[in-house]
């Protein structure tokens, strides 16, 4: 569905007062290499897809706050509070977790607003879906009480990447500077898709370093390069499903960092921090001696962190070659050693690369979702065509819920006039 039929979607389910709203788009997103480095201060890259959500909405007088799914026609409603009572495990979790924290850290007199959304992004994918709809909810909310002229806002957020960051505090619930933090989502992940979807280049790869957000690079693709994304058809939605094992990655990091602070006295703020003090991994991994787990959560943070770098590096210098060796090692080691990978986003990234993919990787925060390829686009029809038959023959009870669509890099977040 093309984005304009989105939008007309989108206000569409605002009925009386849709002459009133305003739009935004925010794209989805694929991880190219990163995989869980954000939020233990790793490096990052990254892109925007051209899939996402249209979102309209329309300022009320008083702090009343609807959210409407425009493809389902499903409602939901609650008042702007910072005492506001968010049920877990369903799909208003995400914009009123964005209104309860609003409420929290700009207070006083907060206007509400009727907000419709509806997207082309598979849900629980892989493509951050969720955390889309947690940024289109606040740049509506932003926009309708002018949060950026409130001096709260001003000494927290001076640009697109602390906002990305604040986004990301938003979803996991921690402080962003003196913004108080509250419940989140239920995940315990970093800012990383916030800044994808805020900070993307067209036609690009955009390398960031995380905890504190840091912009690196942009790399431009090669002009004939692009994405065809894979959905695997098996759900992995952070606020059910996955959350336990996404939410267990991010716990070992957390360890390993309490042990080398525990062992040294010193306060490293993440995990990168830990590894710099330490003068690597081998240093590191004495500390974690008889703490396999551990080990390997620290061996996995230290060699993406590498391999993150190197592949920008062999994109830059346009060696292809180097690049898909280097994806090719990031996705054994997500296999290896972070234990994220289910025998779906294995066989689709191995099929990939069989069939002349330049680079081929699952992405997103694993135990299912989606896995891209990076492909020639006078290639890319056939290339989808024969990639999708051969999951479906390996793999025939995804049929059903399996997509496989082709995208350029896209831009980030726009206001739509």
């Amino acid at each position: 569905m093309t984005s304009e039929l989105l939008f007309a979607r989108a206000r569409g389910a605002l009925g009386a007062v849709a002459p009133r709203a305003k739009s935004w788009w925010v794209p989805g997103r694929i991880e190219f290499l990163g995989k869980h480095t954000d939020y233990c201060g790793g490096p990052s890259l990254l892109c925007a897809v051209e899939r996402g959500f249209a979102i309209a909405a329309a300022p009320r007088a008083d702090a009343h706050v609807t959210i409407i799914d425009a493809t389902t026609g499903d409602r939901a409603a609650a008042e702007l509070s910072p005492d506001l009572i968010v049920k877990r495990r369903q799909w208003a979790n995400y914009p009123f977790t964005v209104c309860r924290r609003v409420a929290r850290n700009f207070g006083g007199d907060l206007r509400g607003l009727d907000l419709a959304f509806a997207s082309d992004l598979p849900s629980a994918s892989g493509l951050s879906s969720s955390s889309a709809l947690i940024v289109g909810t606040f740049l509506a909310l932003s926009d309708v009480n002018d949060l950026p002229e409130r001096p709260e806002y001003r000494r927290a957020i001076h640009g697109p990447e602390d906002l990305a960051g604040y986004l990301g505090a938003v979803e996991n619930g921690g402080r962003f500077g003196a913004l108080a933090g509250d419940h989140g989502v239920g995940t315990q992940g970093g800012s990383e898709d916030h800044t994808a979807m805020l900070c993307a280049h067209r036609d690009a790869l955009v390398q960031y370093s995380f905890a504190p957000i840091r912009f690196d690079r942009a790399i431009p693709l090669p002009s004939e390069a692009v994405f065809i994304v894979a959905t695997s058809g098996v759900r992995a939605a952070k606020t059910g499903n996955a959350r336990a094992q996404y939410n267990r990655a991010s716990a070992l990091a957390a360890q390993a960092l309490e042990a080398w602070r525990n062992r040294t006295g010193g306060a490293a703020p993440t995990l990168a921090a830990a590894l710099r003090e330490a003068g690597g991994f081998e240093q590191l991994r004495n500390v974690l001696r008889d703490r396999s787990e551990l080990g390997a959560r620290v061996e996995h943070f230290a060699a993406e962190s590498r391999i993150v770098c190197a592949a920008g590096d062999a994109l830059a210098s346009d060696d292809l070659d180097a690049l898909g060796t280097l994806v090719d090692e990031s996705q054994r080691a997500a296999k290896e050693l972070l234990g994220n990978q289910i025998p779906e986003t294995i066989a689709l990234a191995r099929s990939a690369r069989e069939l002349g993919a330049i680079a081929a990787s699952s992405f997103g925060a694993g135990f299912g979702g989606s896995v891209y390829a990076l492909v020639r686009a006078g290639e890319a029809e056939a290339f989808r065509t024969r990639w999708a038959d051969g999951y479906r023959r390996a793999f025939p009870t995804r049929v059903r819920t399996a997509r496989f669509f082709v995208t350029r890099a896209g831009a980030g977040a726009t206001r739509v006039e």
